[in-house]
């Protein structure tokens, strides 16, 4: 039998809370040490890891008082960092082991090197890339955090950074498609769990890439996942890719 850890839930009384707990539940090597939401003080003390599915804001503070404590190691999937508050998820990341990811799907993650070898390889010049996702209508951030990571992988398979690239959805009159750059769109609307696409179009074909979440608990089951790898881990920030074993040492 593998060895028992500890594993702490934060947002628990959320929707990926829920899940993340009927996860751990079904798991005989964790015993879930502490359940809580943002405002409460729970002894971190008694985790070796802490799964994290809240706001930018509780993430960000539960990273520096864990930093600050020298541990427990950190599972977020969050979403809608602001630039400062990822440069202090990076700070705490040089003291404690974090593996962050909007999205801790396998399917997704398979998604995203797709996209990144597909862009790579359709010339930028006659191949436009439109991204499009849809959440329940609870989601408050948008683009999706996946939806970004899509973009990301997009931008880097073309040789720059997303930022350089990434243009606002389209709304009344404008000029003509700028070649090369990305463009995004979103729904939100009842319960949908997640869908995303990406869509490359050239004027003779189109190319689609795509993935469906059909229930909420494959998100979960990726975040306990990365808690039994991340526990053992030295300091840093890591991701999906380092988790699945993608990414080289």
């Amino acid at each position: 039998m593998s060895e028992l850890f500890h594993v702490g839930i934060s947002g628990a009384r959320g929707r990926m809370g829920r899940a993340v707990s009927q996860a751990l539940d079904a798991r005989e090597d964790v015993m879930v040490a502490v359940r809580f939401d943002w405002g409460e003080t729970p002894d971190l003390s008694l985790c070796d890891v802490v799964i994290d599915f809240s706001t930018a804001e509780a993430s960000v503070a539960l990273a520096t008082a864990c930093a600050e404590a020298g541990g427990p190691a950190l599972v977020i999937g969050s979403t809608g960092f602001s630039p400062e508050q990822d440069a202090a998820l990076q700070a705490a990341a040089d003291k404690v082991a974090i593996v962050r990811s909007g999205n801790f799907s396998l399917g997704v993650n398979i998604l995203i090197g797709l996209v990144e070898q597909a862009a790579h390889r359709l010339d930028a010049r006659d191949w436009d890339i439109e991204i499009a996702e849809a959440h329940h209508r609870k989601k408050v951030d948008a683009p999706s955090g996946t939806a970004l990571m899509l973009g990301e992988a997009a931008a880097a398979g073309r040789g720059h950074d997303l930022s350089d690239l990434r243009r606002a959805p389209y709304d009344g009159i404008s000029e003509e498609r700028e070649t090369g750059t990305i463009g995004f769109s979103s729904v939100r609307a009842g319960g949908i769990v997640g869908e995303h696409t990406v869509l490359f179009a050239s004027e003779a074909e189109v190319l689609t890439l795509s993935h469906s979440a059909i229930d909420r608990s494959l998100f979960a089951k990726g975040a306990v996942a990365a808690a039994a790898w991340v526990r053992t881990r030295r300091p840093g920030l890591y991701d999906m890719q380092d988790v699945l074993g993608f990414r080289q040492a």
